[in-house]
């Protein structure tokens, strides 16, 4: 729940009502007056699966990105894991304004991001065409919907189908300071198993992914459910497409729970985290999701998947040589040479 006064001596009515009249001064609310008198075809309906936690510095940018999307059939479902600032507040600012039928609150399971989005991914009573996560801290370009849609539109509704999409990354002010990796091989599960490779942030999928992620179940335990996402949908036979175009502004700032790892510093880190076992780590989770899926798994995706498993076993050599020939593969030269050392010294 927010923070009131009385929780606090120290705070004062006047110290609480200070910040949160700056922000509607500096961050104005978007109407949807305009919005809702349009006159326009009837479209697909996409169901924004938004997840927050202490979320009010940046929150109300990314609601107004999502109200000015040129696709204007969307309906946010916001679950939020426990904070205590203003992202509750903020929540029922925009609800009062645009209406339940935009916006609805939930609460989370308190058990962490991933934990979250699976849970509000499984609710049995969302219903919508197409799907689409959101941070809480992202601003979206205002195409993002509609380029998604167009594409999943061409893929037959019963094969799962899942959009994801190269960022624009930008700093706390929201200003540009680069891109995301830009990939160029085709999504597979080949790929999916050592790689993410695009955020939960850009991803929109289809009622058949959907009910594929319900049937997989929200106890998951998997490393990040964008992840997750792109491991289930292409291991059981469903598409995925990675558009170049970027689609989000991804923000990256001191509270990021995950950032883009494009810096120097970043690649660092992550070498560091091979080199102790912590990419190991996520690969073991990810494999233990999987095997408990298993019967959802095309019998080719199966053998991959059993291949896998088998090379991180064998001895030094044999796991460089069995690597090399499964295809499993990561997207750039140097994610390869990575998955190569990780094998060579057992972090893989």
């Amino acid at each position: 729940m927010p923070r009131r006064a009385g929780s606090d001596p120290s705070l004062t009515v006047a110290g609480l009502v200070a910040p949160w009249e700056e922000f509607r001064r500096v961050i104005p609310l978007v109407s949807l007056k305009s919005l809702l008198h349009r006159t326009h075809p009837p479209l697909p309906k996409v169901a924004v699966l938004m997840c927050t936690m202490q979320a009010q510095r940046f929150l109300a940018e990314q609601l107004n990105s999502i109200a000015t999307q040129t696709h204007p059939s969307w309906s946010i479902w916001a679950s939020d894991d426990g904070s205590d600032d203003f992202t509750h507040d903020i929540l029922a600012y925009y609800q009062s304004h645009w209406g339940e039928e935009r916006i609805s609150i939930h609460e989370g399971p308190a058990e962490g991001s991933t934990a979250n989005f699976l849970a509000l991914t499984c609710r049995a009573d969302i219903d919508a065409d197409y799907f689409a996560y959101a941070d809480q801290d992202d601003i979206w370009e205002a195409d993002k919907l509609e380029r998604a849609v167009a594409w999943l539109q061409t893929i037959p509704a019963h094969i799962p189908a899942l959009y994801g999409s190269r960022t624009q990354l930008v700093d706390a002010r929201n200003q540009h300071i680069g891109y995301s990796p830009l990939f160029q091989k085709e999504p597979s599960f080949r790929n999916a198993l050592v790689q993410s490779i695009a955020g939960g942030n850009t991803m929109v999928f289809n009622r058949a992914a959907r009910d594929l992620l319900r049937r997989a179940g929200e106890s998951v335990e998997a490393v990040t459910h964008d992840w997750w996402a792109y491991m289930l949908i292409s291991g059981c036979g469903g598409l995925v497409h990675y558009d170049p175009h970027p689609t989000v502004r991804y923000r990256q700032h001191d509270t990021n729970q995950f950032g883009a790892n494009v810096s120097v510093r970043a690649q660092a880190r992550r070498v560091n985290q091979l080199l102790h076992g912590r990419f190991r780590n996520w690969i073991d989770a990810n494999l233990s999701a999987l095997d408990k899926v298993r019967h959802l798994i095309t019998p080719e995706n199966r053998k991959v998947l059993d291949e896998f498993k088998s090379l991180r076993k064998r001895w030094v050599g044999a796991r460089l040589v069995r690597l090399r020939r499964s295809g499993i593969h990561r997207q750039t030269w140097v994610g390869n040479v990575g998955i190569a050392l990780a094998a060579l010294i057992r972090r893989l």
